[in-house]
């Protein structure tokens, strides 16, 4: 009697100061199997997006998420997918999916684009808007804001985007929207400044095309120069132009005289 009750004390004092932790079950690792077959399936989906084969991209993408549902940019593709087949009941759920699964800047701008297209202009707008707060380095965020807010009449904002998209990005395409606003409300002033940025826009534009062009020969005609005759390939060149630029300072009686003195040195 004795040895059982030391045997059933023992066991409480081992349950109470010693208890037993329970084994947590360890999840299996994603077999390289696994991984090859998710990487099949993107492929697939890739390549049937660029070849315009929508059910086989749609298929892909679908299993893809039948194996991962929380599979962010699964649904964002997926999302793109039905944009273009003009699904966009499907297309604005699965960017809302993706961004609840992921807070992207470019679920909600894509969206907001099949807001635009669909004539909900102020959801676009507020879509665009919550975007460029996420992220408000993308030029083309702010475009399609500039769109929406057009067509709800508010060309001020219209313009104020347009501006923003031209400080980070500046293109002559921009600016020809501005003008396109003013012109629109017959606001000639403003239309007549933005014509002259137009057209300054222009000209920088095609001088850093001659620039970058230029820079383009010389580094092709430099790479064909050995290396140990560069630099005096270098010097000879800037010799012959400090001469020229001195020779063009001088006096035509002078000048003969220079070019005299040197075909007489040639000759000895």
């Amino acid at each position: 009697m004795i040895a059982l009750f030391s045997i059933l004390a023992l066991s409480i004092y081992l349950v109470f100061f010693f208890p037993v932790e329970p084994k947590k079950k360890e999840l299996p690792e994603k077999s390289s199997k696994y991984n090859n077959q998710m990487k099949k399936l993107w492929q697939i989906a890739q390549t049937s997006m660029k070849e315009r084969k929508p059910f086989r991209a749609e298929k892909a993408l679908l299993t893809i998420l039948k194996f991962d549902e929380k599979n962010a940019a699964a649904y964002n593709r997926l999302g793109i997918l039905y944009a273009k087949s003009q699904k966009y009941d499907e297309a604005v759920e699965c960017f809302e999916i993706a961004q609840s699964l992921d807070n992207n800047p470019a679920s909600i701008h894509n969206v907001g684009l099949i807001y635009l297209e669909t004539g909900a202009y102020e959801k676009a707008a507020m879509a665009f808007s919550q975007a460029i707060a996420l992220e408000g380095d993308v030029p083309s965020r702010y475009i399609a804001l500039a769109k929406a807010e057009e067509k709800l009449g508010r060309f001020k904002k219209a313009v104020d985007a347009l501006e923003n998209a031209y400080e980070l990005d500046p293109k002559v395409s921009t600016l020809r929207d501005i003008l396109a606003i003013y012109e629109e409300n017959g606001n000639v002033e403003a239309a007549t400044a933005t014509s002259a940025r137009i057209e300054a826009q222009i000209t920088k534009d095609n001088e850093a095309k001659i620039s970058h062009s230029t820079s383009k020969v010389r580094k092709k005609v430099l790479s064909r120069v050995p290396k140990n005759s560069r630099d005096s390939s270098a010097r000879k060149v800037t010799s012959n132009a400090v001469n020229n630029r001195e020779m063009n300072k001088t006096t035509p009686i002078a000048r003969a005289r220079i070019i005299k003195t040197h075909v007489g040195r040639k000759r000895i």
